[in-house]
């Protein structure tokens, strides 16, 4: 195997069984609520944007709250944005002013947390924006995302990039250095010639592994949302990263390399329609929806990270709580089909779909069927069915209207009425194949 390709296995190991997680977008845009890209989307100068500071009082944020919810949602992981495009810090940075210590809030918020939620047992990661709009080195006139790409009078005469990736590289060393163990970081994000060498990613990659090896992080400083970069080849660069990203999406297939063999990925998506907090978005995900996506998701090898943008206040909006805590009532029943577990090598059923761990299949029914319910491609290996949330027993079934399909088992899950219609559970009904010992 190859090297980095089996330093990654490894190091992603905890990942691949955690299947769930939660990423928190944060920050001064969450006072004009219109989302985290405002300032680039609205062109805002940084001295009309940078004000608000003064506002940002972070008087409700209470960590452990946010973390007792991701707990209760069945979510092993979360991801915090230390600081995002706009280049505001979330964290005691001694290398710019611009963050919240020097806000109205005069808060380490990363440090806390990062103790709220590994008080929870939960594992830890940062977002970093390797992109800086607030910073005067950085790329202002043409730059395809800066708010000022549009102002000649922002001209880059005399802006030294070097110097911006040595304020870069210093930050990315007070996190890894100043907050104890992390287990991931997620960079953010290469676009056009913006990758790979011009981030230093060689570079960057070794001094994140000669201080915390363990670290696993995302693609990104090679690859994007639109390109994930040499991760899917048979030789990945040492910076490929860990895990595929691919965001606002699922992909059709799961995602593997050019060998066919499975790639760590994780599809991060959000529960309205912004990362950030939008006062006027109300457009959310059903708990049924985001169930769905998460089974989509292990059933294709990959992950969910589900993302909450919280209020200026530090509030986490009503809806994605009332949301997460209905995902965690059935979690609380039916997580074992989703941590350790992964695809099955089976075709995807037409009423619903499978994931496996070792010689348990796990049929996710998603939608209520007339008759019985048909077992695809394990003919014969089934040693026993049980409802995942009772421990039931679920019989398979030799109906007499079944007889000329042999070459499938079935099931009833209502076996008095010799249907399967409703749902036990309307959501998301798990039935617990076990397979003959042999089949592990």
């Amino acid at each position: 195997m190859n090297k980095v390709i089996e330093e990654r296995t490894k190091r992603t190991e905890w990942y691949r069984d955690a299947r769930f997680g939660m990423f928190i977008h944060w920050g001064l845009y969450a006072i004009p609520a219109r989302g985290e890209w405002v300032r680039s989307v609205e062109q805002i100068p940084h001295e009309d944007y940078c004000h608000l500071t003064e506002e940002f009082t972070a008087e409700n944020y209470n960590p452990r709250e946010w973390a007792r919810l991701a707990k209760k949602a069945g979510m092993k992981y979360a991801v915090l944005t230390a600081k995002h495009h706009d280049g505001f810090c979330l964290f005691d940075t001694k290398l710019t002013d611009y963050n919240s210590m020097n806000a109205a809030c005069h808060k380490d918020l990363v440090k806390e947390f990062l103790e709220a939620f590994r008080a929870e047992g939960i594992k830890v990661g940062l977002y970093f924006s390797i992109i800086d709009w607030r910073h005067p080195d950085f790329p202002h006139y043409g730059d395809m995302h800066h708010p000022m790409r549009n102002h000649p009078e922002c001209s880059n005469e005399n802006r030294d990039f070097d110097r911006y990736l040595e304020f870069m590289f210093g930050q990315i060393k007070e996190l890894l250095t100043n907050y104890g163990k992390l287990d991931l970081m997620w960079f953010d994000f290469s676009y056009g010639d913006m990758k790979c060498d011009k981030w230093k990613a060689q570079e960057l990659i070794s001094m994140v592994r000669s201080i915390q090896p363990w670290l696993i992080i995302d693609n990104r400083l090679e690859g994007s949302a639109e390109d994930s970069g040499s991760i899917l080849t048979a030789n990945p660069t040492e910076y490929s990263g860990d895990f595929a990203s691919p965001e606002q999406m699922i992909p059709p297939a799961g995602i593997r390399n050019e060998l066919g063999d499975p790639v760590p990925w994780e599809a991060c998506l959000t529960l309205n329609n912004n990362w950030g907090y939008s006062s006027s978005d109300r457009h959310y995900k059903s708990a049924e929806m985001v169930i769905h996506m998460l089974v989509e998701c292990v059933s294709k090898g990959g992950n969910l990270l589900l993302n909450v943008g919280p209020d200026a206040k530090g509030r986490i909006p009503k809806e994605s709580v009332k949301i997460l805590e209905e995902v965690g009532e059935w979690m609380d029943e039916n997580s074992k089909s989703i941590y350790g577990c992964g695809y099955a090598e089976i075709d995807k059923p037409e009423w619903g779909r499978y994931t496996r761990n070792g010689n348990k299949i796990y049929a996710h029914v998603m939608e209520p069927q007339a008759g019985a319910i048909p077992l695809t491609g394990i003919h014969g290996k089934i040693k026993k069915l049980r409802r995942l949330s009772d421990n039931s027993e679920v019989k398979l079934t030799d109906y007499w209207n079944l007889k000329e399909y042999s070459q499938n088992q079935f099931f009833f899950l209502n076996a008095d009425t010799c249907d399967s219609y409703p749902l036990p559970d309307a959501r998301d009904t798990v039935v617990e194949v076990t397979l003959e010992e042999t089949e592990e």
